[in-house]
C-alpha cells in the first residue's frame, strides 16, 4: 500500500476533526484508535463557545443538536458572596454551548471523518513510530484481531491524549509542567433539573452542572488532591460526602438519582509539550492539558484540529520552508493559551479569590456590562486577558 499523507493516532475530539478536515481537502488520511465507537471517556463535557463555533463552521453543530443534546444559553457562576447570572453573548447573539455525552460526540466526529474520506480503523493500538534517517515515517501496532501492522505516512499526528504513545515514542519534551493540582469527580443524575450551565466556587471546592443527553445532568466536583488521596471509602462515597459541603446544591438534588457509577481522576497534569518535530505533530491533550475545572479540553482540541489542518496544508504545499508552518502552529497555540493556562491552574489550586478578582466581582454587582463581560469569559466567548485587564483596572473601562 502507498504511504498515507497523514496518519492520525487517536480518534476523539482532536484526531477525528483533524482527519475530517484533511480528508475534505483531498489528503489521504488513516485514522487509528484503540477504542470502538460509540465509546465513553473521561470528560468535562462542556464545549465552550469557540468549540461550538468550529462545529458550526464544519457543518456539525446541527448534527449534534439533532442527537438531543440540550443547547445551553444561560450561565450562572456562584462565588458565595456574589452571583453572576445571565446569557453570555457572542458576535451574533447568545453564546450557545453544549455538554454532550462523549459516547455521542466522539462517534459523531468519527462518522464525519469517515464520510469525508478518511480511512478509519477502530480497535487498532499503536505501539511505536517508524523512524527513517531521524524522521518519523509511520507507525507500528496491532489491529482489533491482534494482527501486527506497519503503515507509512508523510506525517504522523499524536491526538491520543495526555498519556500520548506518540509523544512518548518521539520524545516530545515537556516545556511547562505545573503537575496535577486538583482531583475531579463527576456523576450523571436523573431528576436534577439544570436550565443552563452552573458553577459554584468556594475555597477548597468547586462544582459545576450541565444538562446532557437523555435528560441527565452532569454534576462535577473539583477538590484538593490531598482530600482525594486521603479518602479510603471509594469514589462514590467521597463524591456524595463532598456534595454535602454545598447544602444549597444538595437541596436541589433531593429526589435525584445517580444514573451511573461516579467517575474520578486525581492525576491530571497541567502541561505543555512541544507539539511538532521531524515527521510528527501533536494535537489536543497530547500536546497541552489543563485541569478540567476550566472545561477547555474539548474546545482546545477542536482549535488544535482546525489550526493543525491548515498548517499541514501549508507544509505539504511547499509554500514555506519545511517545518515552518508546524512551528507557527506551535507558536500560535502557546501564545493563545498562556494566560488561560495560568488562570485555570490558579482555579485548580482552589485557594480563596485574590484581591484583584474580588474587586472586579464587587464592581460587577453594580455594572451589568461588567457582569456580562465576566460571563463571556467563563463561556469562552471573550478572552481571559480581558478579565485580567478588568482586574488590573478594578473597574470596567469607561
Amino acid at each position: 500500500m502507498s504511504p498515507y499523507d497523514v496518519i492520525v493516532v487517536g480518534a476523539r475530539c482532536a484526531g477525528a476533526p483533524l482527519a475530517m478536515l484533511l480528508a475534505r481537502t483531498g489528503h489521504s488520511v488513516l485514522l487509528l484508535d484503540r477504542a470502538s465507537f460509540p465509546s465513553d471517556t473521561l470528560s468535562t463535557h462542556w464545549i465552550l463557545r469557540p468549540g461550538v463555533e468550529l462545529l458550526a463552521s464544519w457543518g456539525l453543530e446541527d448534527r449534534l443538536a439533532a442527537t438531543g443534546c440540550p443547547p445551553i444559553d444561560q450561565l450562572r457562576v456562584d462565588f458565595g458572596s456574589t452571583v453572576l447570572s445571565g446569557t453570555p453573548t457572542a458576535a451574533n447573539g447568545p453564546a450557545t454551548t453544549y455538554a454532550p455525552r462523549r459516547s455521542v460526540l466522539d462517534a459523531l466526529l468519527v462518522d464525519a471523518a469517515r464520510e469525508a474520506g478518511a480511512e478509519v480503523r477502530e480497535g487498532s493500538s499503536v505501539r511505536d513510530v517508524v523512524w527513517e534517517n531521524g524522521v518519523v515515517a509511520g507507525v507500528r501496532g496491532q489491529d482489533a484481531r491482534g494482527v501486527p501492522f506497519a503503515e507509512r505516512a508523510r506525517l504522523v499526528v499524536g491526538a491520543d491524549g495526555r498519556g500520548s504513545t506518540i509523544a512518548r515514542a518521539v520524545g516530545a519534551p515537556v516545556t511547562k509542567d505545573r503537575g496535577p493540582l486538583a482531583a475531579t469527580l463527576y456523576g450523571y443524575w436523573s431528576h436534577v433539573p439544570a436550565d443552563g450551565a452552573e458553577t459554584f466556587v468556594r475555597p477548597g471546592l468547586g462544582a459545576s452542572l450541565w444538562p446532557t443527553h437523555d435528560g441527565l445532568t452532569v454534576v462535577a466536583l473539583t477538590l484538593p488532591r490531598t482530600d482525594f488521596l486521603a479518602h479510603r471509602s471509594g469514589s462514590e462515597r467521597l463524591y456524595l460526602d463532598t456534595l454535602d459541603r454545598l447544602p444549597e446544591l444538595r437541596a436541589r438534588m433531593h429526589g435525584g438519582r445517580l444514573a451511573e457509577p461516579v467517575r474520578a481522576a486525581g492525576l491530571l497534569r497541567n502541561f505543555f509539550r512541544l507539539p511538532h518535530g521531524p515527521g510528527w505533530a501533536l494535537a489536543g491533550d497530547a500536546g497541552q492539558h489543563k485541569d478540567p475545572i476550566g472545561a477547555h479540553g474539548i474546545s482546545d482540541a477542536f482549535t488544535d484540529a482546525d489550526s493543525l489542518a491548515r498548517a499541514i496544508g501549508q507544509e505539504f504545499s511547499g509554500a514555506l520552508a519545511p517545518g515552518r508552518s508546524l512551528a507557527r502552529y506551535a507558536a500560535r497555540r502557546d501564545a493563545g493559551r498562556a494566560a488561560m493556562f495560568e488562570f485555570v491552574c490558579r482555579q485548580a489550586e482552589l485557594q480563596p479569590l485574590d484581591e484583584d478578582f474580588t474587586r472586579v466581582l464587587r464592581a460587577s454587582a453594580e455594572d451589568p456590562r461588567l457582569r456580562g463581560e465576566l460571563l463571556d469569559v467563563f463561556a469562552g466567548s471573550r478572552r481571559v486577558e480581558e478579565l485580567f485587564r478588568l482586574a488590573r483596572a478594578g473597574r470596567p473601562d469607561q
